[in-house]
């Protein structure tokens, strides 16, 4: 499918942008909703050119609109589904085409399965490491040549704290995770040699999006974030701020190196508290689900927006504990 530009790319910087990004090409996958959405937004603040792109035209072009009004240099939709490798090879020449050069990558693009391994559909586990892991290779595949050729950019993957650790009824998602952490570090390792290529990971924790009523869902009860919850404008500055070799660290929240080094050091503390605390904190107990694929095969734009609607995280554990406890 063509891109759909909303706004002229003539590669100057708009009048009154004074931002770091101010004239770089920007894109970013999975734009149309949570993270990616409000890491466009962001960008397009500080007056950059914009390329978005995630599998349904419609919240794409509701998020183009957007970022125009809120000062993005030029944006460009360009409809990807980066489980495809042909769509993200063509996605990245139509960048090339349109700007000539290719700035900054944001590969956002992520969905989730809730449920035990041997639950949830063949399909729908295999759709979610299509999608986070596979579309995480495939980006890599088609934007690290242009970077290396160009001798400067970043490549940015988003990860999820569960790529360090291990949580119950979520396998599809958290083995996708690991997977793009090993993948961000054996790139950073193969780029080690061109100064200018940056490689960046960023792992957030609970964030305030709709990807959890997004996500398939074999459990029973819908999930909810786990606190401390972050926004998603809190993730999109963390990502921005790494663009161009930034030092910001890449585990969003100080809670993630707890969790970690709980995982690591004290496994059997940790797992005997990880199943009850998943179970009151990150699940909506009071919300009960029927088994569905979610978005995880197919977009489900009518759910795409910034933030999620689950409330307050202690509120919600508080609601947990008492459901729990009556039966």
């Amino acid at each position: 499918m063509p891109p759909t530009p909303s706004s002229p790319a003539n590669g100057e910087i708009p009048s009154g942008a004074t931002g770091e990004l101010a004239g770089a090409v920007l894109v970013i996958t999975g734009a149309s909703s949570g993270i990616g959405r409000a890491t466009a937004l962001e960008a397009a603040a500080d007056g950059a050119h914009l390329v978005l792109a995630a599998r349904g035209i419609g919240s794409l072009d509701l998020v183009a609109a957007e970022c125009d009004d809120a000062g993005a240099a030029s944006t460009m939709v360009v409809p990807t589904d980066v489980g495809d490798d042909d769509a993200v090879r063509d996605l990245v020449d139509q960048v090339l085409a349109r700007h000539g050069r290719l700035d900054a990558f944001v590969n956002a693009a992520g969905v989730v399965a809730y449920g035990r391994t041997e639950e949830v559909p063949a399909e729908v586990f295999d759709g979610v490491l299509r999608t986070n892991l596979h579309g995480s290779a495939n980006v890599a595949r088609h934007v690290v040549p242009v970077l290396r050729g160009q001798d400067h950019g970043t490549l940015t993957l988003v990860g999820s704290v569960v790529g360090h650790i291990a949580v119950p009824g979520m396998s599809a998602y958290v083995v996708s995770k690991w997977g793009v952490r090993s993948l961000a570090r054996q790139l950073a390792i193969e780029n080690a040699d061109k100064k200018g290529v940056h490689i960046s990971y960023v792992a957030p924790g609970g964030v305030d999006t709709p990807i959890y009523q997004q996500a398939a869902n074999y459990d029973g009860f819908e999930g909810r974030p786990p606190p401390p919850v972050a926004s998603p404008e809190r993730v999109a500055r963390q990502i921005l701020s790494r663009v161009g070799g930034g030092l910001a660290r890449s585990q969003l929240l100080l809670s993630n190196e707890v969790i970690r080094l709980g995982f690591t050091a004290l496994p059997f503390v940790y797992d005997a508290i990880i199943g009850p605390f998943f179970r009151h904190g990150a699940i909506d107990r009071l919300r009960p689900v029927e088994p569905h694929p979610g978005n995880v095969l197919a977009s489900r734009q009518s759910g795409n927006k910034i933030h999620g609607d689950q409330g307050n995280a202690l509120v919600g554990i508080t609601r947990n504990v008492l459901t729990h406890l009556r039966r």
